[in-house]
């Protein structure tokens, strides 16, 4: 990529580390987008001897670019997502992806169709872990600052994301009791 078009690229990708998110940290300070992103790359690397059959490189090039449309629209906590959310984002996002240059305008169109088919093993991981590391931050944060409607929520998302694998299976009903745990404990 030129040099001055990867530089723009660059600060679009920057706005995430200011969009918050809904969940807090450990600490209680508001949560990025780009952590998120982040940290769903990360558990892709750390998981990808469980899925030997899987490009994980992919994987991660799906976790790294999955929420690149909430630069242009902010994040929507996905309980308050509405159809009309999700096809603005895609649009806006789509907009700005045919601008950058070949390879990268086709190469991210590609998998963010991949990612929307959720078909393909690739596209079934990311989907999981982004569902997952939403859990595991909002069990790593102060119960404070939980909505009533995340004591439930918290107990079963992402476990039908998870279901086409016995790993992910099991690392959700571990998450699970983790969330029991931080409910009986109230902390």
């Amino acid at each position: 990529m030129e040099v001055q078009k990867l530089l723009e690229t660059l600060h679009i990708a920057e706005r995430l580390k200011d969009v918050p998110r809904h969940c807090t940290t450990s600490q209680g300070r508001t949560e990025d987008v780009a952590e998120h992103s982040w940290r769903i790359a990360l558990m892709a690397y750390f998981v990808h001897d469980e899925f030997p059959e899987v490009n994980i490189d992919k994987v991660i090039r799906m976790c790294l670019i999955h929420d690149l449309g909430e630069a242009f629209t902010g994040d929507i906590p996905t309980f308050r997502k509405t159809q009309a959310d999700e096809q603005h984002e895609e649009d806006v996002l789509f907009s700005w992806v045919a601008q950058l240059p070949e390879p990268y305008a086709s190469e991210m169109r590609a998998l963010y169709e991949e990612m929307a088919a959720l078909e393909t093993p690739e596209a079934k991981l990311y989907k999981a872990l982004d569902k997952l590391e939403a859990v595991i931050q909002h069990n790593e944060s102060p119960i404070s600052t939980w909505l009533p409607m995340e004591y439930a929520l918290n107990l079963n998302y992402g476990a039908d994301a998870a279901a086409f694998s016995p790993y992910l299976t099991a690392l959700r009903a571990a998450m699970r009791r983790d969330t029991e745990e931080k409910i009986a404990a109230g902390k």
